[in-house]
């Protein structure tokens, strides 16, 4: 890396700010007259570049060459203009407000071994935007020296989400996300044998925070990919990341021979038509299921351990001692009245907080007449009265009656539900803004919340009230098995 030094000759004052037109001459390798009562040093630095992590802290050491007290010297941190300043070392201590706005507070001039001519610059949680070359310069009241450090930023972003988008040219259109990269990633589709797939399309996008965020689709048609991989790599630190998914054969649309015969008779018997949008219509109902269960499959993936927390549990419900089931007792229980505790409002939230990424559990109901699940925020209020929609802060699906199925949006949504669900799967998947519910009896979708997060998420559980006996089993939180190759008022 370049290193140097200059006299500033015995004529000058001791200046603290060097005028613009002397960067020229700091990097400048021509030579220097110094005068015999001046002391000469050079500004030394790692040869070689510096690679960091986003997130990370970086150190950027430097030193004098020869060795020598620089307590009393000028000791300053720049990129590509002098008066820029990342950090200043000037009259014995840091100077925090001559720093420039994006590196305020995200600095730290180590000087322990200052009085031997060395220093080490800490810069605490790199970004992209840091990516590029620092100057270490050094100034005593005679001499003044830089050396360059360059410093290269790299980001492993996400492993690669693979989602059913739907049935397309006869196959079926599956998207690869992932996001959190520097630089620019390369991302590709694989079959079993390692042989690249062409996509369908393609798209990366470079977010504000620098990092990129890449899309990439294709269509799985039967017997040609049933099984692909998602690969994303990171060219600078040559290292990927892959996922990948199997789609079995039941769940590609085919042509029928029956169909085939249809068409025969369809062109010769018009009057065979309503017969003809009958299958027709039978045939996109099955697709549908099958697209809806393919969905669910997907979200299983994303299967996370859930308990509940009693620290929120409103103080009829009896929690399990392995916090995984709950249920309406009759009597109140003595709890402290905390601020985090749910009352009059027979709720408990789980344990887990989310502030990103994707989740999915699932909750046994049963044959409970009623019943409320999903997330909610952690900030929703939770005391007195309460109105649990979607507006203030609660996502989540509900029974009531025995027979009516709600999503608590504003207003409330009926659900059609031609099965009745034992079990409910919630699967949240931040970053996209959605809580989704599916039947596990049989695997079909109820319903999607879409919105944008922001803050902690967390599990919603009410069992809701025990009148007469008659709701008193229990909200169960099962393991999620590995995945295969009126509008009716709150619980109170």
């Amino acid at each position: 890396m370049p290193k140097g030094g200059n006299s500033l000759g015995p004529s000058q004052p001791n200046r603290k700010h060097l005028p613009l037109h002397f960067l020229c001459i700091v990097f400048s390798p021509v030579l220097h007259i110094v005068p015999s009562d001046s002391v000469n040093f050079k500004v030394v630095s790692p040869a070689q570049l510096l690679m960091v992590s986003v997130g990370e802290d970086v150190l950027l050491p430097c030193h004098l060459s020869p060795r020598m007290n620089a307590e009393d010297m000028e000791v300053r941190w720049f990129r590509s203009n002098f008066p820029e300043v990342i950090h200043l070392y000037q009259d014995g201590k840091d100077q925090p407000e001559q720093q420039i706005l994006e590196f305020q507070g995200r600095t730290e001039l180590l000087r322990e071994n200052i009085t031997e001519g060395s220093v080490v610059l800490r810069i605490h949680s790199i970004r992209p935007a840091d990516e590029g070359q620092y100057s270490c310069f050094f100034q005593s009241s005679t001499f003044y020296g830089a050396a360059l450090l360059e410093l290269k930023v790299a980001g492993l972003g996400s492993g690669p989400h693979i989602s059913v988008a739907d049935y397309e040219d006869g196959g079926i259109r599956v998207v690869c996300t992932s996001g959190g990269w520097y630089p620019e990633p390369e991302v590709l589709w694989r079959d079993s044998s390692g042989q690249h797939v062409p996509s369908l399309s393609q798209m990366k996008s470079q977010q504000e925070n620098g990092l990129f965020e890449a899309q990439i689709s294709v269509v799985i048609k039967e017997r040609t990919h049933p099984g692909l991989n998602c690969y994303i790599r990171n060219p600078r630190l040559n290292q990927e990341k892959e996922s990948t998914i199997h789609i079995a054969d039941p769940f590609f649309p085919r042509t029928s021979l029956w169909a085939v015969a249809l068409a025969v008779v369809l062109s010769v018997l018009g009057f065979l038509i309503f017969p003809a949008i009958y299958y027709s219509w039978m045939q996109h109902r099955e697709k549908g299921k099958l697209l809806a269960e393919l969905r669910w499959r997907s979200a299983q993936v994303h299967a996370v351990d859930v308990t509940l927390d009693p620290a929120t549990a409103q103080s009829n419900l009896i929690l399990s001692e392995d916090r995984k089931s709950v249920r309406h007792g009759d009597t109140q229980q003595d709890l402290p009245d905390n601020p985090e505790r749910f009352e009059p409002y027979v709720i408990v939230l789980g344990t887990e907080g989310f502030t990103g990424g994707r989740h999915y559990w699932e909750v046994e109901v049963g044959k409970k007449p009623e019943w409320t699940l999903g997330v909610c925020r952690d900030s929703v209020r939770r005391k007195g009265s309460i109105s649990v929609t979607s507006e203030s802060g609660y996502f989540v699906v509900c029974l009531r009656d025995g027979e009516k199925y709600w999503a608590r949006t504003s207003p409330l949504t009926r659900l059609p539900v031609s099965v009745r669900p034992g079990q409910v799967g919630v699967f949240l998947d931040y970053e996209a803004g959605e809580v989704s519910f599916y039947n596990v009896t049989d695997r079909s979708h109820l319903f999607t919340f879409t919105g944008t997060f922001s803050g902690m998420l967390r599990p919603y559980f009410s069992p809701c009230l025990n009148e007469g006996g008659k709701n008193v089993d229990p909200l169960i939180i099962r393991p999620v098995p590995a995945p295969p190759g009126g509008n009716p008022g709150p619980c109170q």
